[in-house]
């Protein structure tokens, strides 16, 4: 009986867990943060009613221009996606050229060329990079 009750109530936290975590994926939208943060504002500072709208008015505002920036950092890091996947195709393409040219036994020679020049930091055909721009090149820190 124990076992049982045990085993019914660990299925009722593992139902009420999984149902926590889908309504956590929904973003509230601009007016709802604003006024949770108007009213947690209104309720720790005691707040007039008049100042009340007033801070509503401006927490929306700000509300409304981080979305916005959220939405323009995300089309901009989609455009860098979309010329990084661009550029990825016109190296493939100019590998693909390069290769079909070349012997079998001078592309294997070719392929590990490309792989100890990536390992050094160089691109293949000769060109040398400063470690720090290879480094911000590849969007690594320090």
């Amino acid at each position: 009986m124990k076992k049982w009750i045990l085993a019914s109530g660990l299925v009722v936290m593992i139902s009420l867990s999984s149902i926590a975590q889908q309504r956590g994926g929904e973003r509230p939208t601009s007016e709802q943060r604003a006024a949770r943060m108007t009213e947690k504002m209104a309720e720790e500072l005691s707040l007039t009613a008049d100042q009340k709208k007033q801070i509503l008015s401006i927490n929306l505002e700000h509300a409304k221009k981080r979305d916005q920036d959220r939405v323009e950092q995300q089309k901009e890091s989609e455009a860098r996606k979309a010329e990084m996947d661009a550029q990825r195709a016109e190296m493939k393409k100019q590998d693909e050229l390069i290769k079909a040219i070349l012997t079998d036994e001078q592309r294997t020679k070719w392929e590990e060329i490309k792989l100890s020049q990536k390992d050094r930091g160089r691109r293949p055909g000769g060109q040398i990079e400063d470690r720090d721009q290879f480094r911000k090149r590849r969007g690594g820190g320090n």
